[in-house]
């Protein structure tokens, strides 16, 4: 398995301003592998510590702030030396000792020429702790399920390599778009979960996707009792239970209501804000106008919420593999397809992905890209386009349009049609 969040360790490692770094993420998006993986491949050595499986360690940070102090200790406890600049400090499940992160800052002003790398599960949560969160003192890098690219790279190295040279406005062979769509049909299947595409590559059993995709819905349900701190867990569950259906609905905002009768905003609202900083969901919001620049015009009572991975979103729908693999119509088709559309553009662009609506339907999706305002239509076939898209594009001409479906790369008047497996190339395309 390859992820591209190593390019990005690489650049952190020869940063001269280089700060302690924070891996975020939900549970079991790979976050310990690839620690692990930098620390072999790109330093002499490293150490690991884990502090939701040795309680122990904790008692090193809860006695001392002095770095040097730390490291002296680490490396007793380690039998090792710890050398600056070329052992990798690990620090896993991070949220389980505040004083460790709060450690973070100490690091920074007075050990800098130690490279820590840290992660934690729901680690957005602390945020609410401002005593052991270090603001100011710490990089941040957001990972994510694997993307398409990802996933090719993984279970197809001589497709992945054509898709790498798929360049701007080029032609996209009948064969290669054929086993790239079929590959992006598996996607659906399996999606970006690391231990889900292991397992696919070493079985290639559908039932044990299934199984792994079980388990793992079981762990995130299982967390929100544990780390959910001031949130009620039957409202994180009822949000995350629900998203399925908020999705089914003719018109995909969130409504309050769906998820149980009289509910309110007020009630609701801190349970969506922890799943988005656990990274559990993705939420886009409407926007009023189509215009520069787009955050200006989010309408914060107006929102859609998708889940972080499509393939744990295909599970809770029930959809059967079958009518993946042979691409049949079914219902959610639409829906499935846009979350995986959003789980690809995902911190592509410096603004965050919307959505606009009127009283005649709605664009998908509408990214900002400098100051150009780009709409998205998104297709689950090869069907045409929806009246407002169409209707906007004929009547303002933005300079790129785009319709993502199963149809070839091409240039359809003034919208382009991208193949759903070009999603995460997006950005060398416009």
């Amino acid at each position: 398995m390859k992820r591209k969040a190593i390019v990005d360790l690489i650049k952190w490692k020869n940063d001269i301003d280089r700060k302690p770094l924070v891996i975020r993420g939900a549970r079991q998006v790979g976050k310990t592998w690839l620690m692990k993986e930098f620390g072999k491949n790109y330093y002499d050595d490293y150490i690991y510590l884990n502090f939701d499986e040795n309680e122990e360690i904790k008692s090193i940070f809860l006695n001392n702030k002095n770095p040097k102090r730390i490291i002296e200790l680490l490396s007793l406890i380690f039998n090792k030396s710890i050398l600056p600049n070329k052992t990798l400090i690990i620090f896993d499940e991070i949220q389980e000792c505040p004083e460790a992160l709060n450690s973070l800052k100490y690091f920074k002003e007075n050990a800098n020429e130690y490279h820590i790398i840290c992660a934690g599960s729901l680690l957005g949560t602390l945020l609410a702790r401002p005593k052991s969160y270090p603001v100011g003192m710490v990089n941040l890098l957001n990972l994510y399920p694997l993307t398409y690219a990802e996933f090719l790279e993984s279970i197809d190295e001589s497709m992945y390599k054509y898709y790498l040279n798929i360049k701007k406005n080029d032609i996209i062979e009948d064969i290669f778009h054929n086993r790239l769509l079929d590959i992006y049909n598996l996607y659906l299947i399996i999606g970006g979960m690391p231990e889900a595409l292991y397992s696919w590559i070493k079985y290639h059993d559908y039932n044990k996707i299934m199984q792994i995709q079980n388990e793992l819905i079981t762990i995130y349900e299982n967390d929100f009792s544990k780390h959910n701190n001031k949130v009620n867990s039957a409202k994180l569950l009822l949000i995350f239970r629900g998203i399925v259906s908020q999705l089914a609905k003719d018109n995909e905002k969130f409504i309050y209501s769906a998820l149980k009768e009289g509910a309110r905003a007020r009630e609701y609202e801190e349970a969506i804000e922890w799943l988005v900083s656990a990274g559990i969901i993705n939420r886009i919001y409407n926007v009023s106008k189509l215009e520069h620049p787009l955050n200006a015009f989010k309408k914060l009572d107006q929102f859609k919420v998708f889940l972080f991975d499509t393939g744990l979103l295909k599970y809770m729908a029930g959809i059967e593999n079958e009518s993946l693999l042979l691409q049949l119509n079914y219902q959610f088709k639409g829906q499935l397809t846009e979350n995986y559309v959003l789980q690809q553009l995902k911190d592509i662009f410096l603004v965050e992905v919307a959505y606009y609506s009127n009283r005649y339907g709605e664009i998908d999706f509408v990214i900002q890209k400098g100051m150009d305002i780009i709409p998205i239509e998104v297709k689950a076939g090869e069907n045409k386009s929806a009246p407002v898209f169409k209707n906007y594009v004929n009547k303002e001409k933005p300079k790129t349009a785009i319709r993502f479906s199963k149809l070839n790369y091409k240039k359809d008047g003034l919208i382009t049609n991208i193949p759903l497996y070009l999603v995460d190339k997006i950005k060398d395309l416009l």
